[in-house]
């Protein structure tokens, strides 16, 4: 196990105390029965050989130093909140606006102001979020490789201790902690009734519930959401894996932080969508009478969602849609 891994924090606050996420070697696991397996796991030892983990481990000044040196010159995301927001990064009263601003700024000025915040009362909460390191810079991908994912281009997550609000993926995410602590509060897939999340046209949509402090009389069913919770601990060293689409909750603790992910797995493409297809079905489907809904429920339960053996009775070369489709055929 690394230096992290940390499973509980007795610090009394009740999301601590949720069930932890498992906790593998990185050594032992295969990354395709683990994604098969649909459910987060924490590894460990899965890139203890970076420099950029040393140098997040020795102090800020450090890693903020050894990002500097491989800037490129370009700009990029830096998120700002102000410190009335406790460092909470969700929606604004109105739901089409956000608590932070984002901007592009040019990253060793960020990362200097960032630095220069700690220890500082009433700061703003400044940091910088999905920064595409393979553009912006390379050196530390080619430095700080990930063996489990050789094809995929890690992001820069570095900042003060904020709080990004409940969300979901939908791609599969890989979140190594390389500075600070971060605790993940992990909601299944289809805890998304209980979660009360707000419009899908406002990307990321976000849940409008504080789980820190939940208004249950206004979000009553949030109970069965929390029930259904489990939190991972990730200290420097420490990796999160979690199957796309589950929902999560991201507290960064330190008043320094700094995380390195990947993305992957949406790469399907025209009808393979599966949101585009969705937001078809929500768009033609919704708003038809209520016995046209009916038989859509119920071709959708028995042809999509149903068992292997609801077309059994159809010869297998006659079942057309119904059948097994490779790609290409279910293009055409």
């Amino acid at each position: 196990m690394s230096a992290g891994a940390v499973q509980r924090r007795t610090d009394g606050d009740p999301l601590d105390q949720l069930p932890p996420v498992e906790v593998r070697a990185a050594s032992s696991v295969d990354l395709d029965a683990l994604i098969a397996d649909g459910v987060p796991v924490v590894l460990t030892g899965l890139f203890d050989a970076w420099p950029a983990l040393a140098a997040g481990r020795q102090s800020p000044a450090r890693l903020n130093a050894y990002l500097k040196a491989m800037d490129r010159g370009m700009a990029g995301p830096v998120m700002e909140a102000p410190a009335s927001s406790g460092g909470r990064f969700g929606y604004a009263a109105d739901l089409r606006e956000f608590s932070f601003s984002k901007r592009q700024r040019s990253i060793p000025e960020a990362l200097d102001r960032i630095e220069r915040l700690l220890g500082t009362a009433d700061a703003p909460f400044v940091a910088i979020q999905m920064l595409p390191l393979a553009s912006h810079l390379p050196d530390f991908v080619r430095d700080n490789a990930m063996p489990l994912l050789p094809t995929v281009g890690p992001r820069l997550w570095l900042g003060g201790p904020v709080r990004t609000q409940t969300h979901n993926d939908r791609d599969h995410n890989l979140a190594c902690v390389i500075a600070g602590h971060r605790r993940f509060v992990l909601f299944p897939p289809e805890q998304v009734g209980n979660l009360y999340v707000g419009p899908l046209d406002n990307p990321p949509p976000l849940s409008l519930v504080d789980p820190e402090a939940p208004d249950l009389a206004r979000f009553p069913r949030y109970a069965e959401a929390i029930a259904a919770a489990r939190v991972a601990h990730l200290a420097p060293g420490d990796a999160l894996l979690m199957p796309k689409y589950w929902w999560h909750h991201v507290t960064s603790r330190d008043p320094y932080n700094a995380m390195v992910n990947y993305w992957w797995g949406d790469t399907a493409t025209g009808l393979e969508r599966a949101n585009d297809v969705f937001l078809t079905a929500l768009l033609a489907l919704r708003d038809l009478p209520p016995s046209e809904r009916a038989y859509w429920k119920a071709m959708f339960d028995l042809h999509v969602f149903g068992s292997d053996g609801a077309v059994d009775h159809i010869p297998v070369d006659q079942r057309g849609a119904l059948g097994r489709c490779a790609p290409r055929s279910a293009r055409r």
